[in-house]
């Protein structure tokens, strides 16, 4: 037989050519199925440069383009699944199910949550949406046990201070008052005292009355696992764990690009304790303004691997560029990202 493309001499059972690389096609064969797929991926072990596999089921060229993990075989419907170097002691890897299947239902989703004011009220009647693209991103959970002590001045009790010496005031300003003239002066008088007593060693000026206080808090903080997208990472975000299944190649349609990591468990655990403590701070200056001391502690557990289905859509908002990152099986919203 010879080569269908370029013509070259072959073996009668030559599947591809071994020159250009072509499929060879024998009369009347079947051809594979566009969207079927392999019931057991088969895991490729591959680092992040790999520029060419051979299929494991039919030995054709595969190409994976950058960052993919999930690929499947143009020719026979294969799916190979390459798992990154540093990831293959991973014990728990685990993948969040898609409801937002479809660009019409994260459309609408999306639209919902602009409409109820989440973003900026009118947000998106006044914007265009450019792109739409959805993808199964890697998260690290890692589970995150914080306890922050800080001390702070008690607000109740300086509020009672500022009421009692406006109380003061008042009562001074109707024994002296009766007049604008006279009245008005010894007002004044009693005020610089009275004030400057009460703002001196027990009020403000001394410090107020400090307390300390302690919050605790348990995360499975998510760290999203590509170098490369570290703009998307969320800030205070947490993803529906209760709906988790085992991670399964093959209940993800051919089309949807399944994105490989190259964050490492470590690294993982150093950027979660660092954001933990400052959600934590920030949790704290919510509740108190006055903090004078602040000290936070975290235990990191053993992070999991939790692959993601995510929308990216991009708008454009009078000429400014922002990107909200969806979460495809429940429709929250990760994060928003202003692009200029």
């Amino acid at each position: 037989m010879f080569c269908v493309k370029c013509g070259t001499a072959l073996p009668d059972d030559a599947v591809y050519c071994s020159k250009c690389g072509a499929k060879q096609t024998p009369a009347g064969a079947a051809k594979p199925i566009a969207g079927s797929q392999s019931e057991s991926p088969v895991n490729i072990l591959a680092g992040s440069a790999v520029q060419e596999l051979k299929c494991p089921g039919c030995g054709a060229p595969i190409k994976p383009q950058f960052g993919e993990m999930v690929i499947s075989c143009e020719y026979c419907g294969s799916t190979v699944s390459l798992v990154n170097e540093g990831w293959k002691s991973i014990e728990k890897h685990s993948m969040l199910p898609i409801v937002l299947q479809t660009q019409d239902m994260a459309i609408s989703s999306i639209k919902d949550k602009m409409d109820r004011g989440l973003l900026h009220r009118h947000l998106e009647e006044e914007s265009k949406m450019e792109t739409l693209n959805l993808g199964y991103i890697p998260y690290w959970i890692v589970p995150v046990s914080a306890r922050t002590n800080y001390t702070a001045v008690d607000a109740a009790a300086e509020a009672g201070k500022v009421a009692a010496t406006a109380a003061i005031i008042g009562l001074a300003g109707g024994a002296f008052g009766g007049g604008r003239g006279r009245g008005g002066l010894g007002m004044g008088l009693v005020e610089g005292t009275m004030i400057g007593g009460m703002m001196g060693g027990g009020g403000y000026g001394g410090g107020g009355t400090i307390r300390a206080y302690t919050l605790n808090e348990n995360y499975n903080h998510p760290v999203v696992a590509v170098k490369s997208m570290n703009q998307y990472q969320p800030r205070d975000y947490s993803f529906g764990l209760e709906k988790r299944i085992p991670f399964d190649a093959g209940r993800i349609s051919k089309g949807i690009k399944v994105l490989n990591g190259d964050v490492s468990e470590d690294s993982a655990r150093h950027i979660a304790k660092t954001n933990v403590e400052q959600i934590q701070a920030e949790k704290a200056h919510e509740t108190h303004h006055m903090i004078r001391s602040i000290q936070s502690n975290s235990d990191v557990s053993d992070p999991e691997l939790l692959h993601v289905p995510v929308w990216f859509a991009k708008f454009d908002h009078k000429g400014n560029k922002i990107v909200l990152v969806v979460d495809g099986s429940s429709g929250g919203i990760i994060n928003s990202i202003g692009l200029s």
